[in-house]
């Protein structure tokens, strides 16, 4: 914390400013311009007091801006040379209103005092200047003038001035009631005025404020902090609040209030010689300060106001401010963020040990009854309970014994109770002791897997031994993945808490916590798998993210270092190095390819081979994706995932021969008729002859019969549409009907678009007669089906833009925007041709940056090149996406010249870059 300055004496430490005070405010020059004013018209010297603060202001701001960027992590000079700045303004404001304005008659008294951030002395660039304005008695008309006359000024200077007018008397009241203005006098700070009136001021408080045991504040800061935690996410989440977020500057200020409540210590510093740190501790405690500080400043001066959250745009740019440079394969603002994060990680580490200890200090006793009906588990030799947490009897003989390090987790998951602050210290502080010697013992790997396997809550051990750094001293290859964030809008989490995340999904799985919403999953490891196998290569599927290599091949050759490590026999090491390399590969084919296309589940199945690594795949896969975001995992990746799985369960179980069209054709018109066993033989006939063979493996027999019911006694220049809400599938599916033409399918995307309804699946199909049944799956902007209430409109907006009442092409422009924070992202484009995929077609994947109107924008394109689109797959991770088109050519032939594929890809490309010149505007 900045020095503060001792109202007793007068005096204050000497904090280095990050340049000459002169070069942050010339006084002399203020003084001269204010002096030049006359001295009998107030106004005059107000408007003269404020324009010369205005310029040694804007020049005062200007040289600590340009030395903090020259220095861009000096962030205590910083802080200092801000609240040195304001406290000239103050003062000169003072001094004006009491010697000039307003000048002081005999017995008034009045004292300016900092409060909050500002009487801490810790100011960012935009930070709020928190004022006291002190009096002995009652105000009187003097002190309101002039009160008055100071924050005229103030306020015409731009500063966000917080201010409240009190007495002595005033101040102890207000404080015994309120742990927020109790708050702001623990940190008050005199900054000009009656000296002897903030001396009684600072007597007072010590005596009638903060001379009790400090309980109810502790537990009234505890609240808080736990409040805030609660509103603002965990100190993983991706656009984190440097100042309220779990891990930032008010976790370390409720540390240093609770501190200074109890000890009565003026600066961190002081908190090792009370014992509240140890040194090493201190240091971590001063390095997160001083980071978080400098991104604060950064953010502040980057956006020109008080500014918190460190959006992804935002990331970027600090990150430059701050010198960072892409490295390994990895952006700047990766390297910073993973910065960030494992100093907010520090944070809690800390915060925790100091705040736990207090709590304990403070736990009220359990009524006798309790204490001796209430079970508790029987704790091992060597360790002991304080306040409901296990802790080490003896530090010497727990550290005489490396294994030790391992066992306090599995006894604290055994006992179910939470591990002692104090014993976190012991671990944290002989992380050395977990050497190769410990790595390779048996009994080591046994205590780990056992961690995993054993106790049902794996999530608890491991994200404790991560932050403690016990899980990257044990598997020395995690440490590169803790704190690593993914700049992308995809990842909700870092890599390691991703990592935990699916562990955690995978032990609730097998806990029966998911069986409705997980049925395939569920069952899977229900009829038993090597949960071994599954529960390592879920701990190692991400471990080669962050370098220029593919993470998964990486990843896969490191699992094969790792797992032997851990006690896996050989063939279990090939599993998960399997697991581990094609851990997206199940992902990949649901989500981006046809799962309807014989190819396609035949590929896979070929890929897989057997159906033990099919059920080990799918396990995987499912916890993966739910472990991306809270909000990942849906109805319509459910659907995907588990049509895959069946289908190529059945073709590894039966044959690979199965998969075949006329298989699938013959069952489905056989189910058609069942669920028209109404309609009359012809009509029936009429349709099960008027497709060609993908329209029956493509579509649901729920779809063939709305189709069905469109085509029956179509007449010419009918357009026929269903709306159905598919919320097996949190999807809507939109059928169409019409006559077929050239850019069918690019109108119906453009109609789609305009109406803003997302589409994740789209089929085109031509029948014999001439007609065109397409269907899509939308959503709305939230990623769900459309409202019942909502179809009418919507299906009145499509009809009206097919009558061609509005041309798509014009009416996208204005609803292409890109937000801000997403434009920090980079998105290449990557546009493949395959023709291996598909029996009939060659599938196009354009990967790229999502936004409204791409698919439009694509169809459009292929539709120009005379293509026929027959499928579209689309698949979105934030704010990338990839399309996928199933086409063939205008006569009906794959394309396999290299000529024609550049050629498309040429107009793709620049159907791309129009769009997102579009969206730029």
């Amino acid at each position: 914390m900045p020095a503060k300055t001792d109202t007793r004496s007068g005096a204050a430490h000497a904090p280095r400013l990050i340049a000459p005070p002169a070069d942050i405010f010339d006084g002399a020059a203020v003084a001269a311009a204010i002096s030049a004013a006359d001295p009998s018209d107030r106004q005059a010297l107000r408007t003269a007091a404020t324009d010369a603060l205005r310029a040694a202001q804007k020049t005062g701001r200007e040289t600590i801006a340009a030395a903090f960027a020259a220095a861009p992590f000096d962030a205590a000079t910083m802080t200092v040379s801000y609240t040195f700045l304001t406290d000239q303004m103050v003062k000169t404001t003072l001094d004006v209103a009491t010697r000039l304005m307003f000048p002081t008659p005999p017995g008034e008294r009045l004292s300016v005092i900092g409060v909050g951030g500002y009487g801490r002395g810790e100011m960012a660039p935009f930070s709020d200047v928190d004022l006291l304005f002190l009096t002995p008695a009652k105000i009187t008309p003097w002190a309101e003038q002039v009160i008055e006359a100071m924050l005229y000024i103030l306020w015409d200077l731009k500063l966000k001035v917080g201010h409240s007018s009190r007495t002595i008397r005033d101040c102890v009241r207000l404080g015994s009631e309120d742990f927020t203005i109790q708050t702001a006098l623990l940190e008050h700070r005199y900054v000009g005025g009656d000296t002897r009136l903030a001396i009684e001021l600072d007597e007072a408080l010590k005596k009638d404020l903060f001379s009790g045991s400090g309980r109810e504040f502790i537990e009234a800061k505890l609240n808080e902090r736990d409040s805030r935690h609660l509103k603002q996410g965990q100190r993983y989440v991706v656009e984190p609040n440097v100042k309220e977020g779990k891990g930032g500057l008010r976790d370390l200020q409720s540390l240093f209030w609770i501190a200074k409540y109890i000890h009565g210590v003026e600066h961190s510093a002081d908190l090792v010689r009370e014992g509240v740190f140890r040194a090493e501790e201190y240091d971590t405690f001063n390095a997160a300060e001083n980071f978080l500080w400098a991104v604060r400043g950064h953010l502040h001066l980057l956006t020109r106001r008080a500014t918190e959250q460190l959006t992804f745009d935002m990331q970027v740019q600090v990150a430059e401010a701050m010198g960072y440079e892409d490295r390994d394969g990895r952006r700047a603002v990766e390297v910073f963020m993973q910065a960030y994060f494992r100093h907010a990680t520090a944070v809690g580490d800390i915060t925790r040990i100091f705040l736990t200890k207090l709590e304990d200090m403070h736990v009220k006793s359990e009524p006798l009854l309790e204490r001796i009906f209430r079970r508790r588990p029987r704790i091992k030799q060597g360790y002991e309970v304080v306040h409901n947490r296990i802790s080490i009897k003896d530090d010497t003989a727990f550290l005489s014994e490396p294994l030790n390090l391992l066992r306090l987790f599995e006894e604290a998951l055994r006992t179910g109770m939470l591990i002692h602050p104090d014993a976190m210290r012991t671990v944290k502080a002989n992380l050395h002791l977990i050497d190769d010697d410990l790595r390779n013992n048996a009994e080591a790997q046994r205590l780990f897997l056992d961690l995993l396997l054993k106790h049902g809550n794996p999530e608890r051990a491991l994200r404790r031994m991560n932050e403690l750094g016990v899980l990257s001293a044990f598997i020395p290859e995690f440490e590169p993945i803790v704190a690593m964030m993914q700049f992308n809008m995809y990842h909700s989490y870092t890599v390691d808490e991703h990592t935990i995340q699916t562990i955690a999904n995978l032990a609730m799985i097998e806990k029966s916590e998911l069986e409705e919403e997980l049925p395939v999953a569920s069952s899977i490891l229900q009829k038993g798998v090597n949960r071994k196998v599954l529960y390592v290569a879920l701990l190692l599927h991400d471990i080669g993210k962050g370098r220029r290599e593919d993470h998964s091949i990486l990843g896969a050759q490191i699992a094969r270092k790792v797992a032997p490590r851990l006690g896996l026999k050989q063939d279990e090491v090939d599993t998960v190095e399997w697991l581990v390399r094609y851990h997206l590969l199940m992902s990949d084919m649901a989500q981006k390819r046809d799962i309807a296309d014989p190819r396609t589940v035949r590929d896979f199945a070929k890929a897989v081979q057997t159906v033990k690594r099919l059920d080990l795949l799918c396990v995987l896969t499912v916890c993966d994706i739910r472990g991306v975001g809270p909000n990942t995992w849906n109805n319509w990746k459910a659907v995907l995932i588990r049509a895959l799985y069946r289908q190529t369960e059945r073709a590894l179980e039966t044959g690979l021969e199965d998969l075949n069209r006329q298989n699938r054709g013959a069952e489905a018109k056989t189910t058609l008729r069942k669920a028209l066993a109404d309609w009359p033989q012809k009509a029936l006939k009429i349709e099960t002859a008027r497709h060609y063979d993908p329209y029956w493996q493509g579509l649901h027999v729920t779809a063939h019969v709305t189709f069905a019911n469109l085509l029956r006694d179509i007449e010419q220049g009918d357009i026929r549409i269903d709306l159905h809400p598919d919320e097996d599938r949190d999807a809507t599916r939109a059928c169409f009907v019409m006559e077929d033409h050239p850019g069918i399918f690019t109108r119906l995307t453009g109609a789609l678009a305009l109406v803003g309804a997302n589409v994740v699946d789209a089929r085109s199909y031509t029948t014999k007669d001439g007609y065109v049944t397409d269907a899509f799956w939308i959503q709305d902007s939230e990623g769900n089906a459309y409202e019942a209430s909502k179809l009418p409109r919507l299906r009145q907006m499509i009809e009206k833009i097919l009558r061609g009442e509005v041309i798509a092409r014009e009416a996208l422009k204005s609803r292409d925007k890109v937000k801000k924070r997403e434009k920090a992202f980079r998105v290449p484009t990557s546009i493949t041709f395959d023709n291996d995929g598909s029996e009939i077609y060659t599938i196009i994947e354009v990967d790229t940056r999502d936004r409204p109107g791409l698919l439009y924008d694509l169809a459009r394109a292929l539709a120009a090149s005379n293509v026929y689109i027959a499928n579209a797959v689309i698949a979105t991770y934030g704010e990338q996406v990839v399309d996928t088109f199933y086409v063939k050519d205008m006569f009906g032939l794959k394309y396999h010249s290299a000529s024609k594929q550049r050629t498309l890809e040429k107009r793709l490309r620049q159907a791309i870059s129009e769009g997102v010149e579009r969206a730029d505007v």
